[in-house]
């Protein structure tokens, strides 16, 4: 008898997993793939909260939010940040990679990378950003805190 949450031919994913069939990923069982508006909005709500931490507690705030896979603005919103290929949230080291390489190539190279970055979250099925294909990340969100 086979699985219907398995493609043909695929492999089981093990226990405390499933295949996201939309994306093509291995997640963890209660996570699913961030949608594109709760990304968005995280991305608008980290400019209030820089404000109203005075920019140098979210950037305190970022640094001890990296080392548990997540953002100021992802933690406010349920998300983390998820290494599909290791099958575990990203640690500090590809959160400083996805956070100060990506954000460097996304925004402060030029408005195009910002742009084609923007694209290809909007087209990717599994919403990867040029931060996220920098880091090998995806954001997840994670409602009932199975991550942790």
């Amino acid at each position: 008898m086979t699985d219907p949450n398995i493609p043909p031919g695929a492999q089981p994913v093990g226990a405390g997993f499933h295949f996201d069939q939309a994306s093509g990923l291995v997640l963890p069982d209660g996570v699913e793939l961030a949608s594109h508006g709760r990304r968005i909005g995280a991305y608008f709500l980290a400019i209030p909260l820089m404000l109203v931490t005075l920019v140098i507690g979210y950037l305190i705030w970022g640094l001890i939010a990296w080392g548990k896979g997540t953002s100021p603005a992802l933690q406010v919103l349920g998300m983390k940040v998820y290494r599909p290929d290791q099958r575990q949230v990203a640690t500090f080291g590809p959160m400083a990679l996805r956070n100060i390489v990506g954000g460097i190539a996304q925004g402060i190279l030029s408005v195009i990378t910002l742009l084609v970055s923007f694209i290809l979250f909007l087209t990717r099925p599994d919403r990867r950003s040029l931060p996220d294909l920098i880091a090998s990340t995806v954001v997840v969100h994670d409602p009932n805190k199975v991550l942790g």
